[in-house]
């Protein structure tokens, strides 16, 4: 069972890198992207997905900076770095 969780991860960690090669998303964004190219199959828990980028941007796979949303919010944008974009 412990398996599991390590290949949710994983699995959770490339559908954002994913998601990122199409260009800088917030958080929001990202997990609404998941969810409509899964035809909405995929929902990914807001817990997971931070901690999902989190680990992909300590791993030097993704940098984040704040900015402001469509909806004038503040929010902080995940973007590929170059190992990103190999992996």
């Amino acid at each position: 069972m412990p398996a599991e969780p390590m290949l949710l991860a994983g699995t959770l960690d490339l559908l954002v890198l994913r998601t990122l090669a199409w260009g800088p998303r917030h958080g929001y964004a990202v997990a609404r992207w998941i969810k409509d190219v899964s035809d909405e199959t995929i929902e990914v828990e807001d817990r997971a997905l931070y901690l999902a980028l989190h680990r992909l941007e300590e791993r030097g796979y993704v940098e984040s900076e704040w900015g402001v949303s469509d909806a004038n919010r503040r929010a902080k944008y995940y973007q590929l770095t170059s190992a990103g974009r190999r992996r």
